[in-house]
């Protein structure tokens, strides 16, 4: 009697495995995108921290990303999926899409939004 498997069973044993395979790299992907998304919520209260800040020192919010002495991108790059924008009323996160190469793995393109005025923060859900 010869020992080994047949050719049906390896066949079935490979389309399990290959569906293991997509689940698996689904699931990564999704990480991923909530590894970046954490981040981007991070540097936003990076931005609303400096914002009270200068409320604080100066009386008022300030319009100007650069008075804030927060190092963000203001433009998508290769180390950064996000790009971050402040005004006197809000503070913004919008994922960078199409040409960057950077496409997120949900919806084609999306915003984090903080929005801070007369003392009362609010923002999208989940972030404050």
């Amino acid at each position: 009697m010869k020992k080994g498997f047949t050719l049906l069973e390896l066949i079935i044993v490979i389309i399990i495995i290959g569906i293991l395979g997509a689940l698996g790299f689904v699931q990564y992907t999704r990480m991923v995108e909530k590894g970046r998304t954490a981040e981007s919520k991070d540097i936003l209260g990076q931005i609303r921290a400096s914002q009270e800040g200068y409320k604080q020192e100066y009386g008022a919010y300030t319009a100007s990303m650069g008075a804030l002495a927060i190092d963000v991108p203001a433009t998508c790059t290769a180390t950064h999926y996000f790009t971050f924008t402040s005004s006197a009323s809000a503070g913004t996160a919008t994922r960078c899409t199409g040409a960057t190469g950077k496409t997120p793995a949900g919806p084609a393109a999306y915003q984090i939004v903080i929005t801070y005025s007369t003392g009362a923060w609010s923002g999208s859900p989940g972030y404050y």
